[in-house]
């Protein structure tokens, strides 16, 4: 092949370098990111596998548990929130090769992921009721929404069990993915999978010699698989002590140094408040849309089912940005860090727009595996081409979120994700919910499309550098 010299000081030049890497460039980021991306991508084809199945069951059914995977949602970013902090440092301290400090923020990740499910199970056993009620509209009959009620009922009060391994899980799946072992986490996570999806089948529709338990099968299918998940990371990680150094010691005391916690907890609690309040923000989103009515419930479920299987791809490469970026801080190569970070946002963006493109087409046939009305799959269908058109925005505002993150600027991230949804996007819905007449299509249009607005704030926050910090030189 002939080589093609570019002169850097044309306009395509100047691009091509500051955005575009080299062949080495990104078969390193795709060594890292790919483990990231199979492993999330086989999560959520099962979660859409397991969804499906419970859609052919019946849509108070596929409703019900939907409903509750809202709050379970809120719960697992909150524990990725509660990961964040100690992983900007961890991240810095494994790029500096100081294991003892990675293993301090590994006490801290899983001290608080506990504390954070314990919460979540009071919640869930005291207030099943009260929180399923808030996505059922009046203007649904009585009978389908008790029976929608009594389903979700019966789903939360299985997966209280799955809380206590899935916090468990993610301590450990972020500190082993800062040490470069990403295919771990993806072994585990397909492992439960496979597990999921026999169950899933077997528990569902009872087959495989196994009871019918309809939306109760689902949710045993999920706590069993979430277990497994758990024990196979787990015992890898105590049986490969030389490749995840900041294990030795990690259970020999409870100890943290008073000063590192007080700085994790400082950078870390911005980012779990700012996760759990993003979280809980979609989730007021989601029921600004149901007052639209039960079918409004059910097709975003269909729709925000398939959109977070293509979503994984860029959402796996904003958490590649926070690793690759903040070890390169860590180890103090500032200039190199801005140009990876340059380059990262642009291969974002590009993939985003690829898997929009495959996405679109899919969106008419998707919704034809539901055994539900035709008014449902229409507007679920709409839903997905609106989500697919948006992927670039929202590939972008991710990235740019985990680049703020990686040089330890929460309290900006904070308002940077937690001001723009709670400050511009849920009042907007709550408007166009509760004080307009507007239809769901073109009201959830608005919201989503509003994400140009982040776009915005993102590109000026990154652009200024400010997140260029080594925050562990004195660690």
């Amino acid at each position: 092949m002939r080589c093609i010299d570019i002169d850097k000081s044309s306009a395509f030049g100047r691009f091509r370098s500051k955005f575009i890497g080299d062949r080495l460039f990104y078969k390193n980021v795709l060594v890292m990111v790919v483990p990231m991306i199979l492993q999330m991508l086989v999560t959520n084809f099962v979660s859409m596998l397991d969804n499906i199945m419970l859609g052919r069951v019946g849509t108070e059914q596929m409703s019900g548990a939907s409903i509750v995977n809202q709050y379970v949602f809120i719960f697992i970013i909150s524990t990725f929130g509660a990961v964040s902090g100690p992983s900007i440092f961890g991240a810095q301290f494994f790029g500096k090769r100081d294991f003892k400090g990675q293993m301090y923020t590994f006490r801290y990740r899983l001290f608080i992921c506990l504390i954070i499910a314990v919460v979540f199970a009071l919640l869930f056993c005291f207030f099943d009721d009260s929180l399923i009620s808030l996505f059922l509209s009046k203007d649904d009959s009585a009978e389908k929404r008790n029976a929608t009620l009594e389903y979700g009922k019966t789903y939360m009060s299985i997966m209280i069990l799955s809380l206590i391994p899935n916090a468990v899980r993610q301590a450990y799946a972020s500190i082993v993915s800062e040490c470069g072992e990403t295919k771990i986490p993806m072994a585990a996570s397909m492992t439960a999978v496979a597990v999921n999806l026999v169950l899933d089948y077997g528990l569902i529709f009872g087959k495989l010699a196994m009871p019918e338990l309809g939306v109760a099968g689902a949710a045993v299918a999920t706590v069993i698989a979430k277990f497994v998940e758990a024990a196979v990371i787990i015992v890898w990680v105590h049986t490969h002590t030389s490749r995840c150094r900041f294990i030795d010691g990690a259970f020999k005391g409870i100890g943290i140094p008073f000063v590192l916690a007080l700085d994790i907890t400082k950078k870390g609690l911005p980012l779990l408040v700012n996760e759990f309040l993003w979280a809980a923000g979609m989730s007021v989103i989601a029921q600004c849309y149901s007052v639209r009515g039960l079918d409004v419930v059910a097709a975003r479920n269909i729709a925000t089912t398939i959109s977070n299987l293509f979503s994984t791809f860029y959402v796996q490469l904003g958490v590649c940005v926070s690793i690759i970026v903040g070890a390169k801080l860590g180890a103090n190569k500032l200039r190199d860090a801005r140009d990876t970070d340059n380059k990262l946002l642009f291969f974002s963006i590009m993939a985003s727009v690829a898997v929009g493109i495959c996405l679109l087409p899919i969106a008419r046939f998707f919704p034809m595996l539901y055994k539900t009305s035709g008014d449902v799959r229409a507007i679920a269908s709409y839903m997905i081409v609106i989500t697919a058109l948006s992927f670039p925005m929202m590939s972008y505002t991710n990235a740019c979120y985990f680049t703020l993150r990686s040089g330890g600027k929460t309290g900006i991230t904070f308002l940077f994700d937690f001001g723009f949804t709670w400050l511009i996007i849920i009042p907007a819905a709550f408007v166009l919910a509760y004080l307009t007449r507007l239809p769901i299509r073109p009201m959830f249009a608005v919201i989503t499309f509003a994400e140009i607005i982040k776009v915005a704030i993102g590109y000026f926050m990154v652009r200024s550098d400010i997140w260029l910090n080594n925050i562990v030189d004195d660690k």
